[in-house]
């Protein structure tokens, strides 16, 4: 069977390269008579692995000396936890609402000290980013936090909220090495890989080195401290090491192609094709307002249950898969992540057209 055209918003489609340079290495990676799978996390060969993984990364990201690269597992989810039991050293924060993955993180926030939801786009089911340059922000606030691309809703900030002053914590999972960033306007910039990086497995932390404290909550588990990370390089116990293997692969990818600027204006033709379809079709249309609409994460309706049924079932048999929308918004979503060839696009976009004469 030949490759499909896959849309998941994650796990996700990975660049062919990678995984067929993965597969020519999977018995015997460099000559070392053995998978990466099989290896000691303590060897010489996978240290130089997961050296040059982090070496590649912040050269991608131009990733300041005074922050730390971690490399770990429980994905975004357990950064809901983490980040509060490490920074919330005045026991308040500020979080921006804007979709499903912010609202867990709060809540989650909830359990640890005073959380806030200073700005929320929920009345609209989250289909914009509110204005953030004014922003309520508590004077005690230890950060700001923001989903900065909202998987379920592609909704994504084209703008910094301004915290007046405040540290910056940002869940990147969806956009992550999308477009170049600006880490220094950033505490903590993190995200689960398995969307636009890797294998599902891998959490990446970027963390300022003054937020790396002992001065933890009380009861913080030593595994849920940056510091024990941070002080043994990622390599404080087993770390994914399939996982970080292939984000490795991924960046050395993306160097090849022209590093995060070119990825960006590839990633914007992209949406660009998608999006210029569904402003003007009679029966598709997208359901975020234009100004907030993500590159990564396009999501669209017909306005009738029935015929997105008809249309997910139909696109699935053309080989496009994975275009149902979240269980929570319905309608469908394509993920248009780095990997996803501007072919991929093209070609759903005429399936799509296709569809509309034969069903309007």
């Amino acid at each position: 069977m030949s490759r499909v055209y896959n849309f998941s918003a994650g796990p996700a489609v990975l660049p062919e390269e990678v995984l067929k340079e993965a597969a020519a290495e999977m018995l015997d990676y460099e000559g070392s008579g053995m998978s990466v799978m099989e290896m000691s996390h303590r060897s010489k060969v996978y240290d130089k692995i997961i050296k040059e993984a982090e070496a590649d990364l912040r050269e991608l990201m131009n990733i300041p000396d005074n922050y730390k690269v971690l490399f770990l597992q429980g994905g975004a989810s357990q950064q809901f936890a983490m980040i509060p039991m490490n920074l919330m050293k005045n026991k308040v924060a500020d979080y921006i609402v804007t979709g499903q993955w912010a609202k867990k993180a709060y809540q989650e926030a909830q359990k640890y000290g005073k959380a806030n939801c200073i700005a929320s786009s929920a009345d609209k089911t989250f289909s914009y980013i509110p204005d953030c340059s004014d922003l309520p922000v508590s004077e005690d606030a230890d950060y700001v936090y923001i989903c900065e691309n909202n998987t379920i809703y592609g909704t994504k900030f084209k703008q910094l909220p301004n915290t007046k002053g405040k540290t910056l914590v940002a869940d990147v999972s969806s956009c992550f090495l999308s477009e170049p960033v600006d880490v220094t306007k950033y505490g903590v910039i993190y995200g689960g890989v398995q969307k636009n990086i890797g294998p599902a497995g891998v959490v990446i932390v970027i963390i300022r080195e003054d937020l790396i404290t002992e001065d933890v909550l009380p009861g913080t588990p030593t595994m849920l401290q940056y510091k024990t990370h941070a002080d043994a390089d990622s390599l404080y116990n087993t770390p994914p090491c399939y996982g970080i293997y292939i984000c490795g692969k991924v960046f050395k990818w993306l160097k090849k192609r022209g590093g995060l600027s070119a990825m960006k204006e590839y990633n914007e033709k992209k949406a660009a094709i998608l999006y210029d379809y569904l402003d003007q079709s009679k029966m598709f249309h997208g359901t975020v307002e234009p100004a907030s609409r993500s590159l990564m994460n396009v999501p669209f309706v017909t306005g009738d249950k029935d015929l997105d049924a008809k249309f997910v079932k139909e696109a699935e048999a053309a080989g496009f898969v994975n275009l149902k929308g979240h269980r929570t918004v319905g309608g469908m979503r394509a993920s248009i992540y780095n990997a996803m060839p501007i072919e991929g696009v093209e070609a759903l976009v005429a399936f799509m057209k296709k569809f509309e004469e034969e069903n309007l």
